[in-house]
């Protein structure tokens, strides 16, 4: 009997997620047949020996006896009343713990919130480069991304009239990552109250990815954009994964403020998805308080002399050392976004670049294509690593770059 492949869904055709594709896929294979890989193409801080604070693993161990029902669909009361503490200690008033939903990390609550908004052919307007997480939930969702650029020569930042331009009867919402994955760019307040201008004249709902909001570098400020909005909706997300090192925790949370009267609907829309899962992962929600009310430990390891700081700064001395790279340097976020000397390689191919350093040198990074740009000249890397691994990755770098050369 001739059996029939199984069909996919048609709407993955637009769908990527390279970070853990195909190189990633044989940087697996190598491992299995015993080769050591240095894998740079994710954040995941833990992989890198950094732990999560212990006094928010013993909040979670001393509550599990109170972690083995199904909680209330947004979230616990105790998590979502630390979230809203905190956006009051920066300035955003108009918050409350009903408007704070509690997801299995950012990405749930990034899903939950455009499946409630978006119709097939809605468009929302996307950063590029992006963390192609959005761009997959746009699609997934039936909509359609539309991309403004964040180029090279404008440092990563984009330009409000280029914005302004994109905006056509069919956008629904604007998304701004900031801190920047994977550029390391932080939007200075000027650009970002122009955007929010924006926002509010077109109703554009406003998605404020601020997953890396307190890991910064050289002084760097980072304004949260919920300050800024008040005559549309802002949704705010966060979580533990970055800041406070507990990627497997898989807490992350979004916040709603702003002008809640006019999207009664959407919220309650929201509420319905977010109750079809039945809740968040419960254990690690009473993490949360301790997280946001404790120590911030983050501020010592993106100081002068921390270890994020230092790591940093191997990436930026490894480069500028470099025949070959070019840098816009990162403020903030665990990555950093080189370029490739055009004058060296008019023909580069990030794809080729990145499975020659796997297979020749054993380091795994993510072409900068991965993130939705027109340019295949830039590669991610985390900063995560120590010192003299960051050293070792660019000389294997180096060969690489070289070997291209001859």
């Amino acid at each position: 009997m001739n059996k029939k492949p199984i069909r996919t869904n048609s709407i993955l055709e637009d769908v990527r997620y390279e970070i853990r594709g195909e190189l990633a896929h044989r940087a697996h294979e190598m491992e299995r047949q015993g080769y050591e890989i240095i894998s740079l193409n994710i954040g995941n801080p833990g992989l890198f020996g950094y732990r999560t604070p212990e006094t928010m693993r013993l909040a979670m161990i001393e509550n599990l006896g109170q972690s083995e029902a199904y909680c209330h669909q947004k979230g616990i009361f105790p998590a979502r009343e630390a979230v809203v503490m905190q956006q009051q200690d920066r300035g955003v008033m108009d918050v409350s713990a009903d408007h704070v939903f509690m997801g299995n990390g950012v990405s749930e609550c990034i899903d939950l919130v455009l499946r409630a908004l978006l119709n097939s052919g809605d468009e929302i307007l996307l950063p590029s480069p992006d963390y192609p997480l959005w761009s997959a939930s746009v699609s997934l969702n039936h909509g359609t991304p539309v991309y403004y650029g964040c180029r090279p020569d404008r440092g990563f930042l984009p330009d409000p009239d280029e914005i302004q331009a994109l905006v056509t009867p069919r956008t629904r919402g604007i998304v701004l990552i900031n801190p920047n994955n994977p550029t390391g760019a932080v939007y200075p307040r000027e650009l970002l109250a122009a955007l929010v201008a924006i926002a509010e004249e077109n109703q554009l709902i406003v998605f404020a990815d601020e997953i890396y909001d307190q890991m910064l570098f050289d002084g760097v400020e980072h304004v949260p954009l919920a300050t800024l909005v008040h005559d549309t909706l802002c949704a705010t997300f966060n979580g533990l994964s970055k800041i406070y090192r507990a990627c497997g925790y898989r807490v992350g949370w979004v916040s709603f403020n702003g002008d809640r009267e006019h999207a009664a609907d959407y919220l309650h829309a929201v509420e319905l998805l977010a109750s079809l899962r039945l809740c968040a992962n419960v254990p690690g929600q009473w993490a949360v308080q301790t997280a946001l009310g404790g120590h911030q430990s983050i501020a010592q390891l993106t100081a002068p002399g921390g270890r994020l700081y230092q790591s940093r700064q191997a990436i930026i001395d490894g480069v500028e050392a470099s025949d070959f790279l070019e840098l816009q340097r990162p403020e903030g976020a665990m990555y950093a976004f080189p370029k490739v000397n055009a004058d060296h390689f008019p023909d580069f191919d990030d794809q080729a670049f990145a499975l020659e350093l796997l297979e020749k040198q054993h380091v795994l990074i993510a072409p900068g294509s991965s993130f939705n740009v027109p340019y295949r000249d830039h590669f991610r890397l985390t900063t995560l690593p120590d010192n003299r691994t960051i050293a070792a990755v660019f000389e294997r770098m180096e060969h690489v770059l070289e070997s291209f050369t001859a």
